[in-house]
């Protein structure tokens, strides 16, 4: 009867109260409200004008304009100027380049001669980019990380004002990746 008792009651019983244990006493992860700080106390951020030191030039407000879109909207953390916030999060695009990744081929007779070419018809943009998250009192650096790559892909046609708004759609797109990724690295330590 006590082997039953043990084995059948006991046992059980001091499971349930270790496992209910664990549930009240939490294991090391904390829930929060979404754009609530945890950890560190913030009351304002900047995000001055992205640099770029490329040889492409004029995509940096965009740049700009969506890393504060995505802090606005997903923190009330308000964006000051960097005299008056408490963090700066700043940016600098140090390399840009495309690619061709996808062809047409065309052939085409000339004379008694079959030539073929190749056309591009979609490109890829890579872009390389440093950010830097650093706490304006004391120029303590919270974190840095100094080549973030990111990529977007856009058609190429024969007129050059489509491909031109089309790199700028592909310039968007990593403005957009980029600028969640850095709201997510700012964001796990407050």
């Amino acid at each position: 009867m006590i082997f039953f008792l043990r084995r059948f009651i006991v046992f059980p019983l001091f499971f349930m109260v270790l496992v209910s244990g664990s549930f009240l006493t939490g294991c090391g992860y904390q829930f929060r409200a979404a754009g609530e700080p945890m950890g560190i106390e913030l009351q304002s951020l900047a995000i001055p004008l992205i640099e770029s030191s490329s040889s492409e030039l004029g995509f940096e407000a965009t740049f700009t304009r969506v890393f504060r879109d995505v802090f606005i909207s997903k923190t009330k953390v308000p964006l000051v100027p960097e005299a008056k916030a408490d963090a700066i999060l700043t940016g600098r695009i140090y390399e840009i380049w495309t690619e061709p990744i996808a062809f047409n081929q065309t052939q085409q007779v000339v004379g008694d001669r079959v030539t073929t070419y190749s056309v591009t018809s979609r490109r890829q943009v890579i872009l390389k980019m440093e950010a830097k998250f650093t706490m304006r009192a004391t120029g303590e650096v919270l974190w840095h990380e100094p080549a973030m790559v990111e990529r977007a892909s856009y058609n190429v046609g024969t007129d050059p004002l489509v491909n031109r708004f089309n790199e700028k759609q592909a310039y968007e797109l990593i403005a957009r990746a980029l600028a969640d990724r850095l709201f997510l690295k700012s964001t796990e330590r407050f």
